[in-house]
């Protein structure tokens, strides 16, 4: 197996919690939250990961309070002004996952043009998953395959998920100490290793990463197979005395 996953998912939780125990307000623990996304696209394409992919906003997340969520899309609005020059000079291809047509105009030309002016860039692909959920992807690829009268398969399922141009992930990482997925890329992440972080995502620094590749690395990824039957796998056996 690669030292290095092809392809690292991040549920980037724990931005909120960050804030509050700082007494500050839960913006300003997504800010800092932007701050460690930037640091983590750094150190994901110094170690030539090929993909990476973030949860930036979930569907559930219009569910939060109206005063965090137009701040979440100002700042969004604001980040992508202020990065797409440094991503378009640093290699990385961006997409923006996820459904549009709940957006404001000014967010949907913001994500528009912060994909058309890094189309040419291939050293990192980074998908920032907006307005996304897994369940949505799903239902969106069948319904699209039945507009087209196209039977419904595990292949052609696949080509028409919002996520058809990368690979599945390798590894999903979350942030936070929370245990769980939140409906995030639930057909993607069939076989995906999971690494769970006690870290608040604000926190999530270069040693956090290489700490989840390392567990990563450990792994033993058999995709339904045994052992013995990967490559390079010895299989041990007991003889008798």
């Amino acid at each position: 197996m690669s030292l290095v996953p092809h392809h690292i998912a991040i549920v980037m939780d724990g931005n909120g919690r960050w804030a509050s125990r700082r007494y500050l307000p839960r913006i300003a623990g997504h800010k800092q939250g932007v701050d460690s996304l930037k640091r983590c696209v750094k150190a994901c394409a110094a170690r030539h990961v090929q993909v990476l992919t973030v949860f930036a906003f979930s569907s559930e997340n219009w569910n939060r309070p109206a005063e965090e969520v137009s701040g979440l899309m100002d700042l969004l609005a604001l980040a992508i002004t202020r990065e797409v020059p440094q991503l378009k000079a640093d290699g990385v291809r961006v997409y923006f996952v996820g459904e549009r047509s709940g957006l404001s105009d000014k967010v949907k030309a913001s994500l528009a043009h912060a994909e058309s002016a890094t189309a040419s860039n291939s050293r990192l692909i980074l998908n920032v998953c907006f307005n996304y959920g897994g369940r949505w992807d799903i239902v969106q690829a069948a319904a699209k395959l039945a507009a087209q009268g196209a039977d419904i398969t595990e292949d052609s399922l696949g080509r028409a998920m919002a996520m058809a141009h990368v690979p599945d992930p390798d590894l999903l990482i979350r942030t936070g100490d929370e245990q769980r997925i939140s409906n995030f890329l639930l057909w993607q992440t069939a076989y995906s290793e999971l690494y769970f972080s006690d870290k608040l995502w604000p926190e999530f620094d270069e040693a956090a990463l290489d700490q989840a590749i390392a567990a990563y690395v450990q792994r033993e990824r058999r995709f339904g197979k045994t052992s013995g039957q990967l490559p390079g796998v010895a299989v041990k056996t007991h003889q008798a005395a």
